[in-house]
């Protein structure tokens, strides 16, 4: 396949690192919380607890990271793949490609005469672009980067636990729980309301639904640390 070089990001490929951004984001502050609740609930000691909440916490961001990384990898090299199905066929069956761009503005309504000559005037144009584009919505250039989405939830799933993870090191004895609580009903709130943006989603009940996730989270991982 020709190189093909690499334009400005689009919108869909920024909301796509903001996606991966705000998943590893919520996924930090759940599992940071968790093991630093249940370790918290087993024992008094600080250190211990700041390890292990540490150690949790380096684990997710890469674990969301790779997990990103392969996932998002693996939709490009399909993209590409699709790309070089288009290139080859544009060079063994082009009667057939121009058949298929007819048929996608037959399918829109439009007449079969004027389909045809949209068809001849785009391939002519713009052959691999405009196959890409009708048969797999693709647009040429705009492949998703894997590392933008790694690094994107690699750093986000580690402040994302940062929150958390600061509250009970360092709040006063007295009140370490109520900052943990507050520390992950605030992160929680903030990743529903980014989660419910990107989707067009209610914000109300994006917000609700993370708090409480995040509230039902911390009374699990505690009954569990007591009973040790």
């Amino acid at each position: 396949m020709a190189k093909i070089k690499r334009q400005k990001q689009t919108m869909e490929e920024k909301l796509n690192t903001l996606r991966a951004g705000v998943l590893g984001s919520n996924d930090g502050i759940l599992t940071v919380v968790g093991v630093l609740v249940s370790v918290a609930a087993a024992t008094t000691n600080r250190f211990t607890i700041f390890i292990a909440g540490l150690s949790d916490l380096l684990a997710c961001a890469f674990s969301m990271a790779c997990g990103e990384y392969a996932s998002v990898s693996t939709q490009r090299d399909t993209e590409e793949s699709a790309v070089n199905t288009e290139e080859h066929l544009l060079k063994t069956d082009f009667a057939g490609e121009l058949e298929a761009v007819k048929q996608y503005y037959v399918d829109k309504g439009v007449t079969p005469a004027t389909s045809l000559a949209i068809a001849k005037d785009l391939l002519n144009k713009k052959p691999l672009e405009t196959m890409v584009r009708i048969k797999y919505d693709i647009e040429l250039g705009h492949f998703l980067s894997p590392w933008d989405a790694a690094f994107s939830s690699l750093f986000s799933a580690a402040a994302g636990g940062l929150f958390p993870l600061m509250a009970m090191t360092f709040a006063p004895e007295a009140y370490k729980w109520y900052a943990v609580i507050l520390a992950v009903i605030l992160t929680s709130a903030l990743t529903g309301f980014i989660s419910s943006k990107l989707g067009n989603g209610l914000v109300k009940i994006a917000v609700i639904r993370n708090i409480i996730i995040g509230l039902i989270t911390i009374t699990i991982h505690y009954g569990v640390g007591k009973l040790f």
